[in-house]
């Protein structure tokens, strides 16, 4: 199977629409809700009911975060899914704001989580929350093999004991995806998720957090003190299965780190319309058809930021297309993310640099981007983890040969 390049004619649609939601509805609310940190963003009510009416008739595939795990079912057909879907109109809602698109309602990285490891029954029975994700504990960073939150079987139903900070859509989610231990002396293998309702008993959310950037969006401290969900909201198996170790749980991320590859890529992608824009009204013309060191030292800048940016987002449509093609792309999906990650910082900084004072100020929207773009490089695994995973693979060597 070949990868074709080319947005699909099927989903060129959605991508116009999302390109068209990103610059008549979040790009004219960006600034005021950077400025009003932790208020919700009510418009985005209307743009969710806008897009589950969509979803109802078909024609709204792969608008936000849905995908499914990437196994290898023996066919030979090239498909084109919901994974790619995703990645496109994620990168076009992100050309108008990463803190709005995190704030969508029913589209958090929680039901990501749930698209890649449920199981059927759970798919439905989850399909209309909005679901925020719960790994990331004090004193337990990139490494999530080592968290500490525990879930202990009580009858029918999980008792589940820890605290998680940096929770997106923490406070507005209706449910919580939690990431917890059965058994820390079993290590990696013992490390399930669990669909949380808000409004358990024993969850409380602590504080929010003030951020430097993508600060539309909630980000939650939340402790759980013997909150109690059903066994069923256990997602996927509840054996544990040492000889697979961490890779149930890893399957979440293989699903959910191309989606902030897009994040990324549609960042930077903004901030080199704009400066592409900026840089034309001072007279500085961006040639493609001459070399680099004919050219203003200015537009010989932009076309290795531009070139940049082709990669990360190339790197995306691989991650994404292999998924949808049932193709194993842990690898794949790290690669996209670590290169997404480092180039949104350095494409969206960049562009604050050649436009001088007005990529600074709050002229434009520069200095915004070049804030929320940060966090990109951060959640969902650091920049260095990546490497390491990416390290891993190629070399074939676990995480204990490899630290």
């Amino acid at each position: 199977m070949a990868i074709n390049l080319e947005v699909p004619s099927k989903f060129r649609p959605l991508v116009s629409n999302a390109h068209q939601v990103a610059m008549n509805m979040l790009r004219p609310i960006s600034r005021g809700y950077d400025q009003a940190e932790h208020a919700y963003p009510k418009e985005l009510d209307l743009l969710a009911a806008m897009i589950d009416g969509m979803s109802a008739s078909g024609a709204a595939e792969g608008a936000g975060a849905s995908g499914g795990p990437a196994e290898d079912d023996g066919t030979e057909t090239n498909r084109n899914g919901t994974n790619l879907a995703s990645v496109l109109s994620i990168t076009e809602m992100c050309w108008g704001d990463v803190g709005m698109l995190l704030s969508m309602p029913r589209q958090g990285l929680g039901n990501s989580a749930i698209a890649a490891v449920a199981n059927d029954e759970q798919r439905e029975r989850f399909a209309r929350v909005w679901a925020g994700m719960a790994i990331t504990e004090p004193g337990v960073g990139s490494d999530s093999a080592n968290i500490t939150t525990t879930a202990v079987l009580d009858g029918d139903e999980y008792v589940i004991n820890g605290e998680k900070i940096f929770v997106t859509a923490g406070d507005r989610a209706d449910h919580i995806v939690v990431w917890a231990t059965l058994d820390k002396s079993l290590g990696r293998a013992a490390i399930k998720s669990f669909v949380v309702p808000k409004g358990t008993p024993g969850m409380v959310v602590e504080r929010l957090e003030h951020k430097l950037g993508i600060r539309a969006s909630d980000t939650a401290t939340i402790r759980f003190t013997d909150a109690r969900v059903p066994k069923e909201n256990l997602l996927g198996s509840p054996e544990i299965n040492t000889e697979q170790g961490f890779g149930g749980a890893m399957a979440t991320f293989d699903n959910t780190r191309p989606l902030v590859a897009a994040m990324a890529v549609g960042c930077a992608r903004a901030s080199l319309d704009l400066t592409r824009d900026l840089l034309d009204a001072a007279g500085v013309t961006i040639d493609y058809d001459s070399p680099r060191h004919v050219q203003h030292a200015a537009a010989a800048r932009f076309i290795d930021l531009e070139a940049d940016w082709e990669a990360a987002y190339l790197l995306m449509l691989k991650a994404a297309w292999m998924a949808d093609n049932r193709q194993p792309n842990s690898m794949q999906a790290s690669m996209a993310k670590a290169k997404a990650g480092r180039m949104g910082s350095a494409v969206t900084l960049g562009c604050v640099e050649l436009c001088g004072s007005v990529g600074y100020s709050e002229t434009e929207l520069l200095e915004k981007w070049a804030r929320d773009s940060k966090i990109l490089d951060i959640f969902e695994g650091t920049q260095q983890i990546q490497q390491l995973i990416v390290a891993r693979r190629i070399l074939g060597l676990t995480s204990a040969q490899l630290k």
